[in-house]
């Protein structure tokens, strides 16, 4: 009933509306971190940043390597133009990060934290760091096509298309079939709004 009543405030568009019923459904199901992700954006949303921020670092206590909150409590700094403080949250992540993976409980995806942090940078112009970043990443996983993609695209974004091209059709070669022609039809792409499409 509380699900259904969720999805007809949504559909309506009352953010406001299905925040009961959401609250509701996070405290019932403690374990479905995607009610808690679901009820801080629609505090973000609502602009209770303070509450938002505080469901997040609560899944991040207990899973330091939930990406999807994670990415949302650095996108909620970002809303309220704080990138150091996005900044500083990634790179003690990345810190943590070897002791957290020798606990088998808590496996953090170096690579997708670091494609989150370049990104960061990215949006900061910031570009050298965001390269380093990517540099860092494909050294550390040399079959994952995301940061080599990420790192084109800042070559790409500051109009370096010769030192580009061969990063994406490494990229290409690397990733698997699904992204292949997408990958292509970036690369012919202008230099426009396509940082975001690499968290996937």
């Amino acid at each position: 009933a509380l699900k259904g009543l969720l999805q007809i405030r949504l559909q309506q568009g009352d953010i406001k509306g299905a925040l009961t019923p959401l609250e509701k459904l996070a405290q019932l199901n403690p374990q479905q971190i995607d009610y808690q992700i679901l009820l801080a954006q629609t505090k973000q949303h609502l602009e209770d940043y303070e509450a938002s921020a505080r469901i997040y670092r609560n899944i991040l206590t207990n899973d330091a390597g939930n990406i999807k909150a994670l990415n949302g409590l650095v996108n909620l700094y970002l809303a309220q133009n704080l990138p150091e403080g996005a900044i500083a949250l990634l790179q003690e992540t990345l810190k943590t990060t070897n002791s957290a993976n020798t606990q088998k409980t808590q496996q953090i995806d170096l690579t997708s934290v670091q494609l989150i942090l370049g990104q960061v940078y990215v949006q900061q112009a910031r570009y050298t760091e965001a390269i380093a970043v990517y540099d860092q990443a494909i050294e550390n996983n040399k079959t994952d096509f995301r940061p080599v993609l990420a790192k084109a695209f800042v070559f790409q974004r500051q109009g370096k298309n010769e030192e580009a091209k061969p990063l994406f059709t490494s990229a290409m070669s690397l990733a698997p079939a699904k992204y292949k022609d997408q990958i292509k039809q970036m690369a012919l792409q202008p230099t426009t709004a396509k940082t975001q499409k690499l968290q996937n």
